[in-house]
């Protein structure tokens, strides 16, 4: 596969996830959304590493740690998320009014 190959792939993958953050109002989706932007940033930073060092093992110890913290975001993400639909009921934004107590 090429370097263009996977670049074209890490674009449509952030495409979509814009297209999810932006479009939905469940949490859920915002935050899959959220997380699809940042894995098609990862494999462009992992492309590039692999087209510029000639695919030195570096570049994918970086990806581990870095789809390592992305898995703990997400999951303080999902923990707020129920949190928040504990206290209010509120699965969407819009019923959301405030943030506060």
């Amino acid at each position: 596969m090429s370097l263009e190959a996977l670049l074209v792939v890490a674009a449509a993958i952030f495409g979509v996830g814009i297209y999810g953050a932006l479009s939905q109002q469940s949490f859920v989706m915002i935050m899959m959304g959220l997380e699809l932007m940042l894995n098609a940033t990862i494999l462009a930073v992992a492309a590039f590493w692999w087209g510029s060092t000639g695919g030195n093992p570096e570049g994918q110890l970086l990806v581990i740690v870095v789809m390592t913290a992305m898995a703990i975001e997400a999951a303080i993400g999902f923990a707020l998320v129920a949190n928040v639909y504990r206290a209010r009921k509120a699965d969407i934004t819009e019923k959301l009014k405030r943030l506060r107590n």
